[in-house]
């Protein structure tokens, strides 16, 4: 009776404390008797209460000292639990309820109905219990045959009502698993492991599941083991980061107890790099190659294992998170069991699921790392790598991979620069001057390119899309020079546009980020001509009687010319009528009717419009038929006609077609020619007419 008050004068923890059951301490637990256990309570915890009284109507004691979270009585002990029994054997525990108050308390004991359990009260069960002392019950066990059973006791006091679990353990099964697993110093990302070997020294089958916490792993993760039987149990560490690492082994029961295996482990990192850490290779052409070597020292006793990445362990983590939380949501879900890594590809888990390089030339940004991407490095041996560096492109190329290595936390970086030369392809000259071209004319320009590198040059030309781009033609448009060889291009400018331009041609070299620009500027002109007189004076002309001067029109330019004449300020009637029409056909009456009539066309060109081919002149003749008597002082205008459908006319059995007239006529003024040069003034004297019929 002492040890049970020592017992209650125990401080009692909260309400839901979390208990770490070791190996051995459920082993004891497990092959106690009933009363051994109770002997070995040592504490006490404040029961589940079902229901709250109102003191005030019924007490003169209204009020209690004891926090609501407590009842008025504590049990001891918190909860009746029967093992190790034999079927049809009666067994009793006692029951004690303290009275925690600072007055007198009335307490009872409700038995919930059971066939296997049962209640003894005290002799004195319906007096009041002084503060602090006890009244104790005794409740029976008697079993019919080997298995669990479960029920409760109900207490009420006179301010609550709060339940006494009581269970009895039927056969279990136990596994002799040790309280600490303790692994040797490990380097980071290597593996070490211990093999336990796991025997059922209970009395039932064990239907088991181990699950543990990374850097740890444990396999098989779950297993049956009859009485008496064993199983070999593998538990790996496998530390990611430098440190001591703890972490505990959960051995779970199918009958519902959880047991807590610790595990330590300390990892430590070798000084090991990569040499070089940065590559500069030479500047290669493209599609040739380059290559370096770079060496992995491993200087201690252990085998090391690598994997190149391309991104740091950083990112590779961050990538495999999504991955680790999908493992523990099936988990939760039941989808299937926790089953951890423990084989030696372990070691590189993370880097391989999701950044590993393949195998045998695998193309990072044209860098390749050849041999293998993953493998082992022995102890005191040398690992060389190939690094081919294959330009695609002609610019500098850097990259950083990674080296995921046993030894160290962090990936060994790899810095990779190198520079891609691409054909070289030099122009005779990248401005071309064309100063005035006519309009229509066709001209042609050789453009040289030599090829001094030591690759071939793949090249196309490309012109603008603009209106004088469009008239630029280049033979050939693409083509290759083979190294140390040239190649002529023809580039031919033909427009029927007027204006000024400076028009870029772009030269696309394969392998080349930029072309080469290749620039034609002038000025689109119309054609030019002359006269070979700067007047025509027909001096003094007779009434009636024509006169005829002739002229010669010269076409100056290297296209074809369309023109046509007309005389500013002739008369827009009928046909002059010359004097011997006059007097073969009219009267006198007549003939004054015809002089009033609206003033005629004196003037006749012949030809009137027409073509001089290019480089060449005509002939122009003019008659005057003067109808009146005045002093005439005219210019003789020469229209010159362009358009697109001007081309035709330098050969016109080339084409049936009429010349177009689009409205564009280019005047004197426009063709850059001197005005004097256009106006042919024509002179005649200034008589008044006969008053005669002659």
């Amino acid at each position: 009776v002492q040890l049970m008050l020592v017992n209650l004068a125990s401080p009692v923890g909260p309400p839901f404390a979390l208990k770490t059951v070791t190996p051995s301490a459920f082993i004891q637990n497990m092959l106690q008797s009933t009363e051994e256990r109770l002997n070995n309570t040592t504490e006490v915890n404040p029961p589940r209460i079902l229901e709250w009284f109102d003191m005030s109507n019924t007490l003169h004691q209204k009020f209690s000292l004891i926090h609501m979270e407590r009842p008025l009585f504590q049990p001891f002990p918190s909860e009746l639990v029967f093992q190790n029994f034999t079927p049809l054997q009666t067994y009793k525990l006692p029951l004690i309820l303290l009275n925690n108050d600072k007055v007198l308390r009335h307490v009872k004991l409700e038995q919930q109905e059971s066939e296997d359990f049962f209640v003894v009260g005290p002799v004195n069960s319906g007096s009041k219990v002084a503060p602090g002392m006890s009244i104790t019950f005794t409740v029976g066990f008697t079993p019919k045959e080997n298995k669990d059973y479960e029920g409760r006791l109900i207490c009420v006091t006179e301010r609550e009502r709060f339940e006494i679990p009581v269970r009895a353990i039927g056969p279990r099964a136990i596994l002799d698993f040790r309280d600490e697993i303790f692994f040797p110093i490990c380097l980071v990302k290597a593996f070490t492991q211990k093999t336990h070997l796991l025997r059922n020294i209970g009395n039932s089958q064990a239907k088991f599941k181990l699950h543990t916490q990374r850097p740890f792993s444990v396999k098989p993760s779950f297993g049956t083991l009859d009485v008496g039987e064993s199983l070999q149990v593998t538990v790996s560490f496998h530390p990611l980061t430098v440190g001591d690492h703890r972490e505990d082994l959960l051995l779970h029961y199918h009958t519902g107890e959880d047991v807590f295996i610790s595990l330590c482990g300390s990892c430590e990192e070798l000084d090991i790099h990569l040499e070089p850490e940065c590559v500069t290779l030479k500047r290669t052409y493209i599609g040739l190659t380059n290559v370096h070597t770079v060496s992995l020292t491993n200087s201690s006793d252990t085998t090391l294992q690598y994997c190149w990445t391309m991104w740091p362990i950083q990112e590779v983590e961050e990538k495999n998170s999504v991955l680790l939380q999908e493992e523990k949501e099936e988990e939760s879900k039941g989808q299937r069991l926790f089953e951890c890594e423990s084989s030696s590809t372990a070691a590189h888990h993370y880097s391989v699921q999701s950044g590993a390089l393949q195998e045998n030339g695998t193309t990072i940004n044209c860098f390749y790392i050849f041999v293998v991407q993953k493998g082992e490095i022995w102890p005191n041996t040398t690992a060389q790598f190939s690094i081919v560096f294959k330009p695609e492109e002609a610019k500098i190329y850097q990259h950083t991979v990674y080296c995921d290595v046993t030894g160290r936390e962090s990936n060994l970086p790899l810095t990779i620069t190198g520079e891609g030369l691409g054909p070289e392809l030099e122009l005779s000259y990248s401005l071309m001057d064309m100063n005035n071209v006519f309009i229509g004319d066709k001209d042609q320009y050789d453009v040289q390119m030599s090829n001094v590198g030591f690759i071939e040059a793949l090249f196309r030309f490309s012109v603008p899309d603009t209106t004088f781009g469009r008239c630029f033609s280049i033979s050939p448009v693409e083509g290759v020079v083979p190294p140390g060889a040239s190649q002529n291009v023809k580039v031919t400018f033909q427009s029927s546009n007027l204006g000024t331009f400076s028009e870029d041609l772009l030269l696309n070299v394969n392998g080349q980020p930029h072309p080469h620009t290749l620039t034609f500027r002038g000025c689109v002109i119309g054609p030019t001509f002359h006269f070979n007189v700067f007047e025509l004076n027909f001096g003094d002309v007779a009434f009636g009687f024509p006169a005829t001067l002739t002229c010669t029109l010269f076409n100056t330019s290297f296209v074809p010319m369309n023109f046509s004449l007309r005389v500013l300020g002739d008369g827009s009637g009928s046909q002059s009528v010359s004097s011997s029409s006059q007097v073969s056909n009219l009267s006198h009456k007549n003939w004054k009717g015809h002089a009033a009539r609206v003033r005629p066309v004196e003037f006749t060109i012949i030809p009137a419009a027409g073509s001089v081919r290019a480089m060449s002149d005509v002939n122009i003749k003019v008659t005057l038929c003067s109808n009146t008597v005045k002093v005439y002082r005219l210019a003789l205008v020469v229209d010159v006609e362009g358009g697109q459908t001007l081309q035709n006319l330098c050969d016109p059995a080339l084409s049936s077609e009429a010349v177009s007239r689009e409205g564009v006529s280019f005047l004197h003024s426009q063709a850059s020619i001197d005005a004097d040069s256009l106006r042919i003034t024509l002179h005649l004297p200034d008589k008044e007419p006969h008053q005669s019929n002659s």
